[in-house]
């Protein structure tokens, strides 16, 4: 039992090394928000925490996608419906990112660097939780259709995400809106369609644009690591 936990651990080191790093950072982020609660007196950015927890759900459906093993025909299946409600999720991740406009408000129950080093942590990891969970998606893809078929599904998962981010900071809908109110979800996504703001336009863009920058920086730089290890091993 104990040799198998051993090898199970020496196999999956890396992955499990991930798991700890991105909870130790939710961990923190949580911990220093309570530190400012017990400071301030106030319950700002109490939001933090519940985005950083919607965060999280694309991360575990695209982890467990990831790791599950099926058969060919199960694929077909699983994978779908799987990545359907991880599309529904995923712009949760990235939304934090946004959260940095309140800063501008009234709330200066604490200095502002610390609401500063608030927001970067809560925003950088669950940024780190969208790219990772968009990296084991594409690898779905890709271990499934091939490689431009997931590169394609990065493309198309930015485009979708950013206009989401753009739905839930500007007009207010949430994810679970597509279940509860989808008639007026349709509605006015054909409406945006027919008739797009200049403001979504370009808010879409340019976030879409940062985050596929980030996206393939992180991309390549894992890439590198992996070939030099290659070559040390040579």
């Amino acid at each position: 039992m104990f040799k198998r936990l051993l090898e199970y651990f020496s196999h999956n080191k890396y992955r499990l090394t991930m798991f700890v790093l991105l909870a130790g950072a939710s961990i923190f982020s949580v911990a220093i928000w309570r530190v400012r609660t017990e400071f301030s007196g106030s319950y700002n950015y109490g939001f933090l925490v519940w985005n950083l927890f919607l965060a999280w759900i694309p991360f575990l459906i695209s982890y467990f996608t990831y790791t599950a093993v099926l058969s060919r025909g199960q694929v077909y299946i699983v994978a779908p419906v799987a990545a359907f409600f991880w599309l529904i999720f995923f712009p949760n991740a990235s939304y934090i990112l946004t959260d940095f406009q309140h800063l501008a408000g009234t709330w200066r129950d604490v200095p502002v660097w610390y609401d500063v080093m608030l927001l970067i942590w809560f925003s950088f990891t669950g940024v780190l939780l969208g790219m990772v969970s968009l990296f084991l998606m594409q690898e779905v893809m890709r271990r499934e259709f091939g490689r431009w078929a997931g590169w394609g599904f990065v493309a198309l998962v930015t485009a979708l995400s950013s206009a989401g981010v753009y739905v839930g900071r500007f007009l207010r809908w949430n994810s679970w809106d597509i279940f509860r109110n989808p008639a007026g979800m349709a509605q006015y996504t054909v409406q945006s369609v027919q008739d797009p703001s200049l403001r979504s336009i370009g808010f879409i863009s340019l976030f879409g644009a940062f985050f596929l920058f980030l996206y393939i920086t992180l991309y390549t730089f894992g890439h590198l690591l992996l070939e030099r290890q290659k070559n040390e091993i040579k």
